[in-house]
């Protein structure tokens, strides 16, 4: 795949962020695994000339984030759960500083591999972090990329005293488009 040179934005519209959480503890049961989309956000993706990956930015909203399914649970996802979820993830979770990633390295070999390198702040923490994403010859791109609360001092949630738990992995699944040239 041959990436088109230039400056390229990708974010909500054409493209999909989201992240998977899975429930834990002794009433698992009772909980939900849940999808949840960032709604608003933005990446930039520099290409040189010769069509190498130079730098991929992120920004992300993290009031921005919504609950669209929930798998296993005792009952149904209703909205009123919903619209819980949001608020403990804004108020206890997140918190209001913005989701960020700059990279400091970034390649693509010749099968469509992309590995990416830098820096990535949630809740005001930031850690080096490094994924790999692949892309497709039409320039779809997509990945999987597991992240751990606790290292951005992010305490997951618990509720019913510790009985129910959301661990503390999570994962974060990209798909985007991408001009080719």
């Amino acid at each position: 795949m041959a990436l088109t040179p230039g400056t390229h934005k990708v974010g909500p519209n054409g493209s999909t962020l989201n992240v998977n959480t899975y429930r834990d503890g002794v009433a698992a049961k009772i909980g939900h695994d849940l999808l949840i989309e960032v709604t608003k956000w933005e990446a930039t993706v520099d290409v040189g000339p010769d069509g190498a990956l130079n730098s991929v930015t992120l920004n992300a909203d993290p009031s921005s984030l919504e609950v669209r399914s929930g798998q296993g649970g005792a009952k149904p996802l209703s909205d009123k759960d919903r619209a819980d979820i949001r608020k403990s993830i804004n108020d206890k979770v997140l918190g209001s500083d913005p989701i960020t990633f700059q990279s400091s390295a970034a390649t693509v070999d010749g099968s469509g591999s992309m590995h990416v390198e830098g820096e990535l702040a949630i809740a005001g923490k930031s850690r080096p972090a490094a994924f790999d994403l692949t892309a497709g010859a039409d320039g779809a791109v997509a990945g999987t990329i597991g992240l751990t609360q606790s290292d951005f001092g992010i305490k997951p949630y618990k509720g019913m005293m510790g009985a129910l738990k959301v661990k503390d992995d999570v994962e974060v699944v990209l798909v985007a488009q991408l001009p080719t040239s």
